[in-house]
């Protein structure tokens, strides 16, 4: 069966690459690119070798790729068609030779050579005589074979959310899981300059030499400096995790092939009419009458329904705090970068009526004249604001925390009002003039092919103008600070508030006729995707 296996997944590649030339120059790309990195990554842990510090380096580093191995599956289930194994369902197989089949079939690809890469390169940098080049030799396959079985056992595990719409909802959520990353290794590089370089590592490489598959790296080092007994419990304890995961692995495979799903099972009684009212009744009184309510709520339930909507909703509250956290942190921030928190959610007030994709001709159908486009828009905003304004003040609030700066709170939230009035009313008159359609078919892509100019004139032109018209109040805290007349940077409280309400009230009102007039234009625009 192993072969059979490894057959059909070099057949599913070949196969993959022959649909469009675009597909395999990506796959094609994407080797040459994983190789190159995992040629300089080798050479580089061989340059390690003899340095103080190359064992925590190169522990920390196994620990890290096992962590990307374990999320994997749960941001790129169609990454790879065999990490489901309910296309298997049907066949007459036994779960014991189905593991081993989908283990060895599971090497073949670019993440398994990337991890051998690391293994033989983490293995050149610690072994140090011949006791550490025999415990090298099993460290490197328990090493590769620890990191595949993860990420198997995960996708097994949760193979059922990740081929429904909450999984796909989850996969959407990646490029959050990436910038937050990014914005954490900043943070972590920026320690490591202030506290003496890699020699803070240690601690944590310490802790992580003693959980697998590190421990199998860190049974490397140890038996070069004689240490065989540390060398021996590593090993074991990474061959005791590759067997943990092979029978959870295992016991995930026939909870699948034998337990019923939600598709074999007898749909739940509906609620009647009566009850559905009485378990919706509260939600609707915290919004006002008529049309406003009823576009407020449904721009709400699109933050939490439709996955795009969901994915830039939490991308910007997640870096929105982020920013001025990680610099506050740092000891180099300022209060007055909690303006970064409500440009972010200011943003997504740009194309909004792109956001409705072809479901946007049924609100096209209720705007027949300017007022009904105005509050169509005005209800978008204040949908936007219940979240935005409590958000810009915990934000504040917190930086000014961490800062010990509360001086400066009440012109930082008043800067911060200002920008996000000017983003929402600008915002308004680039959804009139500047529709475009984001697709719903890839996680990755929100601009449909022909609309990148309209994005970028969308985006770019009205971040400009939100500058240009936020520049009144910037330049009132600059001439403030340089006068040194700061006991009168409270002011800027109520008046960036007002003037933040004002720029809403005006964009809003720029918009509303555009958009009645242009409503074919809109909803071609928006439902090309």
């Amino acid at each position: 069966m192993i072969a059979v296996f490894v057959r059909l997944k070099l057949s599913l590649l070949r196969n993959g690459l022959r649909q469009s030339a675009g597909r395999a120059a990506a796959y094609i790309t994407s080797v040459v690119l994983t190789v190159l990195c995992a040629v300089g990554l080798l050479f580089g842990l061989v340059l390690l070798r003899g340095a103080a510090q190359a064992d925590s380096v190169v522990v920390l580093l196994t620990a890290v790729l096992a962590v990307g191995w374990a999320v994997m599956p749960l941001f790129f289930p169609s990454g790879d068609e065999t990490l489901d194994p309910t296309r298997l369902v049907m066949l007459p197989l036994r779960p014991g030779p189905l593991v081993r089949a989908l283990l060895v079939s599971s090497l073949v690809g670019i993440g398994p050579l990337f991890t051998l890469c690391l293994g033989i390169g983490a293995a050149l940098a610690l072994a140090r005589g011949a006791g550490a080049v025999v415990v090298a030799v099993l460290a490197v396959p328990l090493v590769l074979l620890v990191c595949v079985a993860l990420a198997r056992a995960v996708a097994a595990a949760n193979i059922r959310l990740l081929t429904s719409r909450k999984g796909r909802d989850l996969a959407v959520l990646s490029g959050l899981v990436i910038a937050v990353g990014i914005q954490v290794v900043n943070f972590g590089v920026q320690r490591l300059s202030r506290t003496g370089g890699l020699s803070s590592l240690e601690p944590v490489a310490d802790v992580m030499r003693w959980i697998p598959p590190a421990s199998a790296v860190g049974a490397v080092d140890a038996a070069g400096e004689g240490a065989y007994g540390e060398a021996v419990a590593g090993l074991l304890l990474s061959a005791a995790a590759l067997g943990g995961l092979l029978y959870g692995w295992r016991r995930s495979l026939v909870k699948l092939m034998t337990a019923p799903d939600g598709s074999t099972l007898a749909a739940a009684s509906r609620p009647s009419r009566r009850e559905a009212a009485a378990s919706s009744g509260p939600s609707g009184r915290l919004f006002p009458q008529g049309r406003a309510g009823t576009v407020m709520q449904r721009s709400l339930r699109y933050v939490l329904r439709d996955p795009k909507t969901k994915a830039a909703w939490v991308t910007s509250l997640a870096i929105g705090l982020i920013v001025p956290l990680f610099n506050a942190l740092q000891g180099a921030g300022s209060v007055y970068f909690a303006c970064f928190a409500a440009g972010m959610l200011g943003i997504l007030m740009y194309n909004q009526f792109g956001q409705d994709t072809s479901a946007f001709w049924m609100v096209a159908m209720t705007i027949s004249a300017p007022r009904d486009a105005y509050e169509e828009l005005r209800a978008r905003a204040g949908a936007l604001l219940l979240i935005t304004l409590p958000y810009v003040v915990l934000v504040s609030g917190a930086t000014a925390a961490l800062l010990g700066d509360w001086q400066t709170l009440p012109d930082a939230l008043g800067l911060s009002f200002a920008v996000l009035g000017a983003m929402l009313g600008t915002g308004a008159v680039a959804s009139a003039y500047f529709p475009y359609s984001i697709p719903q078919d890839s996680g990755y892509k929100n601009v449909a092919p022909g609309q990148a100019g309209l994005a970028w004139m969308s985006l770019g032109g009205g971040l400009l103008s939100a500058a240009v018209l936020s520049s009144p109040l910037i330049a009132l805290t600059v001439a403030l600070h340089l006068a040194g007349a700061t006991y009168w940077l409270w002011l800027l409280l109520p008046l960036g508030t007002l003037w933040g309400a004002l720029l809403t009230w005006a964009g809003l009102r720029i918009a509303a006729p555009r958009t009645a007039a242009r409503l074919p234009e809109i909803l071609a625009a928006v439902s090309k995707g």
